[in-house]
């Protein structure tokens, strides 16, 4: 499906000197905003403005929504009146466009759809989706500077660091709020191509293996196969063979956290390039064969558009980091 393009806009970045506003803001609720949290609301208001100082000038009543005191979990209605006091928050300038982000990646070209409502964006592999643990910018920061006229900017689902591919932004709250019902609901379609060790038996196979989430000493997010853990449902189809891998489509019917490159590990058939979950002998060897990095990609979302009702599907093609890798396999099979 074709992208809705537009030229590529100049970088906002943000400088370190304070500017303190002046004067109270007053604003008025629409469609945008509806239903969301009002610390939620002021966050994305008061960018650099810590949580801690937010959740105080609510408590202490600086905040009012039309003239009243109101808890910081108060769900924000269509018409209500949001007086904002002056906060000490960063100051935006522009920079030239020459200052790319991470990567030296720019992301409006990655766009496979948009329209008012939606954004679905072909996200590179090694950038996280979002900013924190010593990430200064992921994905939504950078679209947010890239598209600065857009009032309302929110990740619809995540994609792993390392994984390439389909990553939905809703550009409305009712947007958001409609993707995630059907996610919950099991009408979001997720298709993921990935390249395993080993030479995998079936066709076709539904792997129900239940998934325990820890997170080490580190800070590390670790996932392993455990009873007692969230029930996690993939479902595997054996697209090609080789000597020594098997590139599989694995669609996902529940959405854990590294729940394809665990089901796979676990059962034997790690990811080729997984430097968490892989074989790291083999690892070596394929970053000196031309494989730098963990094969799995995030090829098809197919879905009801949230406003519209219509029937899309998004397709990101195999990016360039992983096709020649998969063409030499072709290569040596001839």
């Amino acid at each position: 499906m074709s992208a809705k393009t537009r030229p590529e806009l100049a970088v906002v970045y943000m400088k370190n000197n304070d500017l303190e506003k002046d004067s109270v803001r007053r604003l008025k609720i629409d469609d945008s905003a509806d239903g969301q949290r009002l610390d939620n609301f002021l966050m994305a208001k008061l960018k650099g403005v810590p949580k801690s100082r937010i959740y105080k000038i609510v408590r202490g009543g600086e905040v009012r929504i039309n003239g009243g005191r109101v808890e910081v979990s108060y769900r924000l209605q269509l018409g209500d009146e949001v007086r904002i006091p002056p906060v000490r928050t960063a100051a935006p300038v522009i920079t030239p466009a020459t200052h790319l982000p991470q990567g030296g990646i720019r992301l409006l070209p990655r766009i496979l759809y948009r329209d008012e409502s939606l954004i679905a964006l072909n996200k590179p592999a090694g950038m996280a989706v979002h900013g924190g643990s010593g990430i200064s910018r992921g994905v939504i920061e950078q679209m947010r500077l890239e598209l600065p006229e857009c009032r309302y900017m929110e990740l619809v689902h995540r994609l792993d660091r390392e994984t390439s591919g389909v990553l939905l932004i809703a550009l409305k709250r009712r947007a958001l709020v409609g993707l995630h019902a059907a996610m919950r609901d099991g009408q979001i379609e997720k298709r993921y191509l990935t390249l395993v060790a080993g030479r995998w038996p079936n066709p076709l196979q539904h792997v129900k293996l239940p998934l325990h989430k820890r997170v080490t000493d580190d800070g590390e997010k670790r996932v392993t196969v455990r009873d007692d853990g969230q029930t996690a449902h993939t479902i595997f189809r054996r697209l090609e063979s080789f000597a020594d891998f098997t590139l599989l489509e694995a669609e996902l019917k529940t959405g854990r956290t590294h729940q394809i490159r665990v089901h796979t590990s676990h059962l034997g058939f790690p990811i080729a390039g997984d430097d968490k979950y892989g074989d790291f002998e083999l690892n070596k060897t394929l970053s000196k064969n031309g494989l730098k990095r963990m094969f799995l990609h995030a090829a098809k979302l197919s879905f009801a558009h949230p406003i519209t009702g219509e029937r899309l599907l998004i397709e990101a093609p195999l990016p360039a980091d992983l096709s020649p890798f998969l063409d030499s396999l072709h290569a040596q099979a001839l």
